[in-house]
């Protein structure tokens, strides 16, 4: 593996793949991977819940889906799960230890990321998971740029989520490639961009039934 696509993949927290349904996704996922994601928790006010698979030692991927036993927020739900027709894998979050420090350079190179907020979620266990992140909602370059995510003291999601996948590459597609590798590289994101008729998010996984491109 060359040095860039190892520091790329040591930058990405998670995977977000957004979901109509969450069950459909999570079905979807293991008839590719052969692994079944382990149920994460429910997103209190925001109409959602999860479902993770390692993809290593700090890195996942976040199944996230409507949440039937929540009200609909009066909001639409993060993540574009409300005009989905399929599972898509729509976005990703790279790691960080100095969210303010990300955003102000972000912002000096004239890209806005967003405020910078918490978030928290209760596992089935009970554990409570608490975050900062910079705005999700903030999307860039049709998702392809990450937001960026600080987990602090809490335990990593990765350490409780089902086994047996790891990522081992990542890139994307889109019809400006340029323009959005442009934006990467002031982020100082190395993400291969290259040209495509639409925009997409893809991650090679290697898992139980083998190396699978999911997007």
């Amino acid at each position: 593996m060359s040095i860039a696509r190892t520091a790329l993949l040591e930058r990405v927290d998670h995977l977000v793949y957004s979901a109509p349904d969450l069950q459909r996704g999570i079905a979807q996922v293991e008839g590719m991977l052969g692994v079944r994601a382990t149920p994460g928790g429910q997103h209190p006010g925001r109409g959602t819940l999860n479902a993770l698979i390692a993809l290593g030692p700090a890195t996942y991927l976040e199944i996230i889906g409507t949440d039937p036993e929540q009200p609909a927020p009066q909001a639409p739900r993060v993540f574009r799960i409300d005009e989905l027709q399929a599972p898509q894998l729509v976005t990703w979050a790279a790691k960080t230890s100095n969210l303010e420090q990300v955003a102000h350079v972000a912002k000096r190179q004239g890209i806005t990321l967003g405020e910078v907020s918490a978030g928290s979620r209760q596992r089935p266990d009970g554990v409570r998971l608490a975050w900062r992140y910079t705005n999700p909602r903030t999307v860039l370059a049709d998702g392809l740029v990450p937001f960026f995510i600080d987990w602090g003291q809490t335990p990593h999601p990765a350490q409780g989520a089902a086994p047996g996948a790891t990522l081992v590459d990542l890139r994307a597609e889109h019809p400006e490639p340029k323009r959005v590798q442009t934006l990467l590289a002031r982020l100082g994101i190395a993400l291969p961009v290259t040209e495509g008729i639409r925009p997409a998010l893809i991650a090679t996984i290697d898992g139980p039934r083998g190396p699978v491109e999911l997007r």
